[in-house]
């Protein structure tokens, strides 16, 4: 059986059952890879190399899931320099049609070429030569090299670094440089079906994300941004803002990053003029109080954002004060974090005021922010009022 003589398909179905059943995991996939669609045979290649598998994430189908993870190792074992990005490309080429997702968990650069010790360098020659020029880029594997391959591709998750390096930690195995960042960007313009993408603990900072909002930018299809546990300021915040408003993200993520007062104003302007985001998590940044301010006075406006998570931001009874004035006039939003900031007796008074006039919030997080007790206890009588009548809701339109 070869891809040009396809006679599986002209055997009788009870024959045809048989010859897959006994057919080897270890034919060449670019034989297999069109002629076998029966599941039956992927289950058996996917069960034989990975012992744990997980339908329900491939969309219930063995063949997607056995490609994608697949192309996913060829891309997270490979070695700029040293290994040949034909076979990704030509995997790539095979799989097209099956790959939907890819979650790239480490990237490794080049190979490190060891540097000359100090106590050597008056061996250098004269020549003018520098040996520093000889060594390799840092640039990790181009995905633009596939990306016309995966014109399916919905959903792509990066992380330009090196798992379980132990005693061979060097910092440069975690460096997103800025050719990386060019080669990222090109990729991302000719993924025209991304829907969600998530690049974290990459160090991708303003100028880098910046590169990347501009091949984002006026996509439609586009919902997800996880730009979460970077190195992402003011000047990156602001780039987000306008992506905000040039897209139809529904939920950005910058956990973890530098985002100061300004880059959080710069946000909650884009907020005010949003129509679609729904979910928003600035945890462990640093907005302050003046960002905070800024948030909340922008969810006086907006009616799209349902969950926020402002927690451990430096934030303390100025933002409680807005945050009341929020809680008794919004009605989309369903989630509130705060946990983490000082917020105080006297804001926990000020959100129990501002929670007696909610009939929506489902959640408050209060954890670590020295509300007190009885402002807490009662807080969350609201919230079980709440709850209880969203359950009553839901049952009557279910029935």
């Amino acid at each position: 059986m070869t891809a040009d003589n396809p006679i599986l398909e002209e055997l009788p179905p009870e024959h045809r059952s048989t010859v897959l059943d006994r057919l080897p995991t270890s034919l060449p996939l670019p034989v297999t890879a069109t002629l076998i669609s029966r599941e039956d045979y992927w289950r058996r290649c996917c069960t034989k190399r990975w012992p744990a598998c997980d339908i329900s994430h491939y969309g219930f189908s063995w063949k997607r899931l056995f490609f994608e993870r697949h192309l996913q190792n060829l891309i997270e074992n490979f070695i700029p320099d040293l290994t040949d990005p034909g076979s990704i490309r030509d995997t790539a080429e095979l799989s097209k049609n099956y790959i939907r997702r890819l979650e790239i968990q480490q990237l490794f650069p080049p190979v490190k070429v060891e540097m000359r010790k100090e106590d050597e360098a008056d061996d250098v020659s004269d020549s003018g030569s520098d040996a520093a020029g000889d060594l390799p880029s840092l640039d990790h594997f181009d995905l633009s090299l596939i990306a016309d391959s995966l014109c399916d591709l919905e959903e792509l998750h990066l992380v330009y670094g090196v798992r379980g390096c132990g005693m061979n930690f060097e910092w440069n195995l975690f460096r997103f440089t800025d050719q990386d960042c060019m080669l990222l960007g090109n990729a991302l313009k000719t993924l025209k079906s991304l829907k969600v993408f998530r690049l974290h603990r990459s160090k991708v900072d303003d100028d880098k994300v910046r590169v990347l909002i501009r091949s984002l930018l006026d996509r439609p299809s586009f919902v997800h941004l996880d730009l979460s546990h970077n190195q992402i300021s003011d000047r990156g915040a602001r780039a987000v803002g306008k992506l905000l408003n040039q897209s139809q993200l529904q939920v950005l993520n910058l956990c973890n990053n530098n985002v100061r007062p300004h880059g959080a104003q710069a946000i909650a302007h884009a907020l005010t003029k949003n129509s679609t985001l729904q979910i928003l998590n600035l945890r462990l940044n640093h907005i302050g109080d003046e960002g905070g301010q800024a948030l909340c006075n922008a969810l006086q406006q907006n009616t799209s954002l349902q969950k926020i998570h402002i927690g451990s931001n430096e934030l303390s009874e100025p933002t409680a004060t807005v945050l009341a004035q929020v809680l008794s006039q919004n009605t989309s939003l369903r989630s509130v974090n705060i946990s983490c900031n000082r917020i105080g007796l006297d804001g926990g008074k000020q959100l129990l005021e501002g929670m007696t006039e909610n009939k929506t919030m489902l959640e408050l997080d209060l954890r670590l922010t020295d509300v007190g007790q009885e402002s807490e206890f009662y807080i969350n009588q609201v919230l079980r009022g709440n709850q209880e009548s969203a359950r009553v809701q839901q049952k009557q339109l279910s029935t």
